[in-house]
C-alpha cells in the first residue's frame, strides 16, 4: 500500500532516514545537482523562509520509513503561489505511478493553500530549444503527463533564454491553474516569476537576466500554449479535497478490568466508553492497537521498589477485593513496614486509591499504550491520543495516588526526551505532583501545570508557584495555581502565559496530560469551562505546530466528557493544519535571559558544542574558541580576552568574546559573537551585542571592530551587523581564500 506522507522537519528519527534517501535518489536521478542544493533541505525544512520560501516535502512510502519517491513544494504566502521545485521517482518504482499519486498531492495541498496557481519547470519538447533527440521524447511524455491536469507551458517570454549562452534545452515555465480554466494575469506571473529567479537561482541569475525575463512577459492575461497531447475537454481541472491527517488513538484494551465498585469511585470504565462514542463519530481518529514494552521504560521514571511492590500486591489480592491504606508512615528506607494494609500506605499518597488485582494490569497497559502513541509521533504523526485509564499524573517516582498507578505522561515524555527536548503541558484540574516531582531536577524535560490551588484543590501539598526545580532543573518547572472559579476566558489567560514559556523552550515534542475535569459540573472540581472553551484551549496548544502527544487524565462527568473531549481535539487538529499551512514566525521574543561575566570550567565544553551545532564554523575555528576560554580560564584579564555568557534558564544560548586592540587608544575587537540555532532570529544576537557594547563603553572603548567573510554563506551576518548600526570600513580581497574576502565593520559607540 502506498502512503504519501508530509515531512515537517529533520529532527524525527524516521524523518533523518528518509531525508537521507531523498539525497540519495536526488544524486542516483539528478546527477548534476549541486551537492549544497541536495544537503540543504534539512535546513530549508527547519528554517522555511531562509529562501524566503516555505518548503514542502513528501514523501512516498511502499514500505515502512523505504521511500519510493518524493516531492518538494515551495509556497510563497504573500504572493500567493507555489513551485513544484523536484519530483523524483526511484529507478526501480519508475513507471509504477507513484509520480501521479505525488502530483496529485502537491496539487491538493497547492488548492488546501488556496494559492492562485501552481509553477514548475519542465524540459522542452520542441527542437526549437533542444537539439537533444534522445531526450525530446522523454520531455514530452512528461509534457503530455501534465497536460492531462491542463498544465501547459507558459509561451511568448525569454524565460527558456540560456543563462550561458552555449547552454542548451532550457526548460519551459508550467503553469497549473489548479481549479481555475483562466490563464493568470501578467502582473502576478511576473511577480512570481521574479520570485523564483531572485530566491530559487539567486547563485546564478544576474540581476540583468532576472529583469530580462520578467519584463518578456508583455501578454496579458499570459498565453499558455496550446494542448498538444490531450483534447482540452479531457483535461482534468478538479483537484480532490486534501485529507487531514487522522488522530492516532491508542486505547487501552484493559481498562475496564481495573473496575471498582466502591461507593465514590469516579474513576470508572465509563468514562473511556463515553469519549470513545464521540471518537467514532468523527471519523478523525484511526485507532491503533497498543503495543508491549519492556519493563526497562519505567525504571528511568519509577523506582524498582515500586515497581515490585505493585505487581506482587496486586497478584496477591483475592479477586473482587480492595485493599487501602489506613496508616501513612514516615518512610524509611531503610525499615519498609512489613504489614499489607500499612505497607500500602508506605506507597500510596491518600486513602482513596486501592490495591485490587487488576490495577497493576491495567496501569501496566495504560504505560503501553502511552508509550505506543509515542511511538506513532516518533514515526511522522503529528498528533497521538492514549485513551487510558487508570491515569498517572499523580504517581511519583516511588509512590501512587490520587488514581495513579504509573505516571503514563511520564513516561512518554522521558522516552521522547531521547529524541529532543520535551514539554509536559498538565491540563487536568488537579495539579500533576508525580510530573513534578519526577522531573524536578532535570533540565531537558519542561513541566508546566495550571490547576486548582493547592490551598483548596488535591493533592494539597504541591502545586505552589514557587516550586520551579531544582539543580539543573531550576527554571524548568512551572506551576499556575488558580482560583477556585474559573471560567474559560480565565483559563485562557493562564494557558497564553504557559504556552509563551512553552515557545522559549523551543521543544522538538508536547505531551499533554488531557484533564477533562475542568468542566462544569464535574465532580472532582470547580471550574466551569464549556465544550466550546475546550476547543479554543485546543487551538491554542496545536497553534505552536508541535508533535504532539495526549494522554488521558483526570475528567469524571461523563454526561459531557466525549463532547468536550471531541472539541478539543478538533481545536488541536484545526490549529496543527493551519500552523502547517501558514508562514508562523516566533511569536514573541525570548525572554528570561541571564548574563554572566566570567567564564567556567563547563564552558570549555559548552562552548565547543554550541559553536559545532550553528553549523558556520570549521572543527579548526571551534577548536580555536576553545583555546580562548582556556586562556582567559588561565591568566584572567590579562589574557586579554573577555566573554559575555547568556544563557536561558541554566541553557548556554550565546556568547560574546572580545578584547581591547594593542597599540590603540580606544578600539576593541568583537572575536566571537555566537547563537545557538534555536534562538536565532529572536532577538537573543541583537541582546548580547547590547550587553556586549554597553560592556565596552563602560570600559573606557569607543569603536568596536568586527569582521566577517564575504561568502554567500556568511550574508545574514553581515546583515545583522549593519541592521545594528555597524558600517563597513574595508574590503580585503581574497584574505581567507579565492574570492572569499575579509569584510570589517566598525561602530563608534560615542556616537549611540
Amino acid at each position: 500500500m502506498l502512503r504519501v506522507r508530509r515531512i515537517y522537519d529533520d529532527a524525527l528519527p524516521v524523518n533523518k532516514e528518509e531525508l537521507r534517501q531523498v539525497k540519495e535518489i536526488l544524486r542516483s536521478r539528478f546527477s548534476v545537482t549541486d551537492e549544497k542544493e541536495i544537503e540543504s533541505i534539512g535546513e530549508k525544512l527547519r528554517n522555511p523562509f531562509k529562501q524566503r520560501f516555505r518548503t514542502i516535502l513528501f514523501v512516498a512510502e511502499s514500505v515502512k520509513e523505504r521511500v519510493d519517491g518524493f516531492a518538494i513544494l515551495l509556497h510563497e504566502p504573500l504572493l500567493s503561489f507555489t513551485y513544484l521545485d523536484w519530483i523524483a521517482i526511484t529507478a526501480k518504482r519508475a513507471s509504477s505511478g507513484i509520480g501521479s499519486v505525488l502530483y496529485e498531492r502537491v496539487r491538493q495541498e497547492s488548492a488546501a493553500l488556496k494559492v492562485k496557481g501552481l509553477f514548475f519547470e519542465c524540459l522542452p519538447d520542441s527542437e526549437t530549444f533542444c537539439s537533444e533527440p534522445e531526450i525530446l521524447q522523454e520531455n514530452s511524455a512528461r509534457l503530455r503527463f501534465y497536460e492531462q491536469y491542463g498544465a501547459r507551458p507558459i509561451v511568448n517570454t525569454a524565460y527558456e533564454t540560456p543563462i550561458n549562452p552555449d547552454d542548451s534545452c532550457a526548460p519551459f515555465l508550467v503553469y497549473d491553474g489548479l481549479e481555475n480554466k483562466k490563464p493568470p494575469s501578467k502582473t502576478f506571473v511576473r511577480k512570481a516569476v521574479r520570485a523564483v529567479l531572485e530566491r530559487k537561482y539567486s547563485d546564478i541569475c544576474s540581476p540583468e537576466y532576472v529583469d530580462t525575463v520578467v519584463s518578456s512577459f508583455n501578454d496579458d492575461p499570459v498565453q499558455l500554449r496550446p494542448f498538444l497531447y490531450v483534447k482540452p475537454e479531457v483535461a482534468s481541472n478538479t483537484v480532490e479535497s486534501r485529507s487531514t491527517e487522522q488522530i492516532a488513538v491508542v486505547v487501552n484494551d484493559r481498562h475496564d478490568i481495573h473496575h471498582i465498585n466502591d461507593k465514590g469511585y469516579v474513576e470508572s470504565p465509563v468514562r473511556v466508553r463515553s469519549i470513545l462514542k464521540e471518537l467514532d463519530k468523527s471519523g478523525l481518529f484511526v485507532q491503533i492497537k497498543p503495543r508491549h514494552y519492556a519493563n526497562h521504560h519505567l525504571h528511568p521514571v519509577h523506582t524498582s521498589d515500586l515497581v515490585g511492590y505493585l505487581k506482587n500486591a496486586c497478584a496477591d489480592m483475592p479477586e473482587g477485593k480492595s485493599l487501602y491504606p489506613y496508616i501513612f508512615p514516615i518512610r524509611n528506607k531503610m525499615r519498609p513496614p512489613k504489614e499489607k494494609s500499612v505497607l500500602a500506605g508506605y506507597y500510596c499518597i491518600d486513602t482513596f486509591t486501592p490495591i485490587n488485582r487488576n490495577a497493576y494490569p491495567a496501569a501496566r497497559r495504560a504505560v503501553d499504550c502511552a508509550l505506543t502513541a509515542a511511538d506513532e509521533v516518533l514515526n511522522g504523526r503529528r498528533i497521538a491520543y492514549a485513551l487510558v485509564r487508570p491515569p498517572g499524573h499523580h504517581a511519583e517516582s516511588g509512590a501512587f495516588g490520587g488514581f495513579c498507578y504509573f505516571n503514563n505522561s511520564a513516561v512518554a515524555a522521558h522516552y521522547l526526551s531521547g529524541y529532543g527536548r520535551t514539554v509536559v503541558l498538565d491540563i487536568d484540574y488537579h495539579h500533576g505532583n508525580g510530573t513534578q516531582e519526577i522531573f524536578y531536577r532535570r533540565d531537558d524535560v519542561l513541566t508546566i501545570s495550571i490547576h486548582g490551588h493547592p490551598s483548596f484543590a488535591y493533592p494539597y501539598f504541591s502545586g505552589f508557584e514557587e516550586e520551579k526545580g531544582e539543580g539543573e532543573g531550576e527554571g524548568f518547572n512551572l506551576n499556575i495555581p488558580l482560583p477556585e472559579s474559573v471560567d474559560g476566558v480565565k483559563y485562557r489567560r493562564a494557558l497564553q502565559k504557559v504556552l509563551e514559556r512553552v515557545e522559549a523552550f523551543n521543544p522538538a515534542f508536547l505531551v499533554v496530560a488531557l484533564g477533562l475535569d475542568p468542566a462544569k459540573g464535574d465532580p472532582t472540581g470547580t471550574w466551569s469551562l464549556l465544550a466550546k472553551d475546550f476547543q479554543e484551549n485546543g487551538k491554542m496548544i496545536g497553534a505552536l505546530g508541535l508533535p504532539t502527544i495526549v494522554i488521558q487524565e483526570g475528567g469524571y462527568k461523563t454526561r459531557t466528557l466525549g463532547i468536550n473531549a471531541m472539541r478539543f481535539f478538533k481545536g488541536l487538529s484545526l490549529a496543527i493544519q493551519r500552523w502547517a499551512d501558514s508562514r508562523h514566525p516566533v511569536k514573541s521574543k525570548i525572554q528570561g535571559i541571564a548574563y554572566r561575566y566570567e567564564v567556567e570550567e563547563a564552558d570549555l565544553e559548552r562552548v565547543a558544542k554550541l559553536a559545532s551545532r550553528t553549523g558556520f564554523f570549521s572543527a579548526e575555528e571551534v577548536d580555536v574558541a576553545v583555546e580562548l576560554v582556556q586562556e582567559r580560564l588561565e591568566k584572567g584579564d590579562a589574557s586579554g580576552y573577555n566573554f559575555i555568557i547568556a544563557e536561558h534558564y541554566g541553557r548556554l544560548v550565546s556568547y560574546t568574546c572580545y578584547g581591547a586592540i594593542p597599540c590603540t587608544q580606544s578600539g576593541h575587537d568583537l572575536y566571537w559573537i555566537v547563537v545557538h540555532p534555536d534562538y536565532q532570529g529572536r532577538g537573543v544576537g541583537k541582546s548580547i551585542l547590547k550587553e556586549t557594547e554597553h560592556a565596552i563603553r563602560s570600559g573606557g572603548g569607543e569603536r568596536i571592530y568586527a569582521d566577517t567573510s564575504q561568502r554567500l554563506q556568511y550574508a545574514s551576518t553581515r546583515a545583522f551587523y549593519e541592521n545594528n548600526g555597524y558600517l563597513q570600513v574595508s574590503l580585503l580581497p581574497d584574505f581567507y581564500g579565492p574570492d572569499d574576502g575579509k569584510v570589517v565593520y566598525c561602530k563608534n559607540l560615542l556616537k549611540q
